[in-house]
């Protein structure tokens, strides 16, 4: 139930009396999230971080640049009346996502470079910033939600289909005690877009990012070449048991459940990728009955859930990628931060550099998650 003597955000006092820094991107989603809460009467002020140069080797050429969104979020901030920051932080971003996703991939391995960006910079450096600026609180327009039981609880989004839940496990207790998520709640995308035709926002019908923002044409392989040359190695494709079926021009190419693009026809079954090998160069490749995997490796563990993580065995459900439905799981630590967790029924397609997120069975609470870190 509501406790009527706090405000919307969670604090015992008037909204203007409450400092709320807003995450904004650029996007129609931050932006809501922006105009909503200055419309309430909080003390509203707005933080865009610059963490790429568009302009250099990372963009297609005539792809939405970094500048844009900028000056989209500018443009918010002006129409509804609140002041807006605009933060270097491309360094720090390439530093702390983009080499490490080349390197990633290099080591054969498929990173979630997203998950990296809210673990390192949103909810790390942005959030100090926040704190610097005396803010209560910082909002942003992820699509989960934030509940209080005995503690704060991250929650599913309302909306499955936009439900981020899978990108922001690593979100800790004591982040989550300072974050909130407005749009957690609500129905459908239209229903967004339509708070921005209401606030006169321009942005209200800007389209979805679709990429990863610093691969906006969806080619990982280019801009790993442009970072790591080396990456382009030719090497062998080769089966289960060592026989050479064909050539390649760069592990980096191929993806573990990859089908599509082998450069290997002719054979009486489709085969699908397995596994890289990237020091000895080769791409392991076999029939899809060879992917299923029951037993997958996790560490980076965050646990969000109530008893300690290594107290005994957990009965949960759990995403190794963001695109299927959460599985049932039997989660056995092996430490605070690693375990091995066992699939009910096995997945095709696990690869390392995936997170394996943990959710509470027959519930929407999410309990955190892990990074998977060892090949089949």
């Amino acid at each position: 139930m509501l406790d009527k003597s706090l405000n919307s955000l969670g604090f015992a006092k008037p909204p203007s009396e409450t400092r709320v820094v807003v995450a904004m991107s650029g996007g129609v989603d931050s932006s809501v999230v922006a105009a909503m809460l200055k419309e309430e009467g909080y003390d509203v002020v707005g933080v865009t971080l610059q963490l790429y140069d568009h302009g250099a080797a990372l963009a297609k050429k005539g792809a939405c640049c970094a500048g844009r969104d900028i000056h989209d979020a500018r443009r918010v901030a002006e129409t509804m009346g609140f002041p807006h920051y605009v933060l270097d932080y491309e360094n720090t971003f390439r530093e702390a996502v983009i080499e490490e996703f080349a390197d990633s991939y290099l080591a054969g391995a498929t990173p979630v470079p997203c998950i990296r960006c809210n673990e390192r910079v949103k909810f790390k450096d942005l959030l100090a910033t926040a704190k610097d600026l005396n803010a209560d609180c910082m909002a942003t327009g992820h699509y989960i939600q934030r509940k209080v039981g005995a503690a704060p609880e991250l929650h599913r989004a309302t909306d499955p289909n936009r439900d981020q839940s899978y990108f922001l496990f690593s979100t800790t207790p004591e982040q989550l005690d300072y974050l909130r998520f407005p749009l957690g709640h609500l129905a459908s995308k239209a229903e967004t877009r339509a708070l921005a035709a209401k606030y006169g926002l321009l942005v209200a019908d800007k389209p979805d990012s679709q990429d990863i923002c610093f691969v906006p044409n969806g080619s990982y392989a280019d801009v790993i070449l442009k970072l790591r040359p080396e990456a382009a190695d030719p090497g062998e494709i080769v089966d289960l048991e060592g026989r050479v079926l064909g050539n390649h021009n760069g592990v980096i190419h191929y993806t573990v459940g990859q089908r599509k693009g082998l450069g290997v026809g002719g054979l009486a079954e489709p085969l699908y990728v397995l596994r890289l090998d990237p020091e000895n160069r080769r791409v392991v490749v076999g029939p899809k009955s060879a992917l299923a995997t029951r037993r997958v490796p996790i560490r980076e563990v965050n646990w969000l859930g109530d008893l300690p993580f290594d107290a005994g065995e957990h009965h949960i459900e759990v995403k190794v990628r963001s695109t299927k439905p959460p599985r049932p799981a039997i989660i056995r630590p092996i430490s605070a931060t690693e375990a091995e967790v066992e699939l009910l029924d096995p997945e095709d397609g696990v690869s390392a550099g995936q997170a394996c997120v943990f959710y509470e069975p027959g519930s929407t609470r999410v309990l955190g998650g892990g990074w998977i870190w060892r090949g089949r």
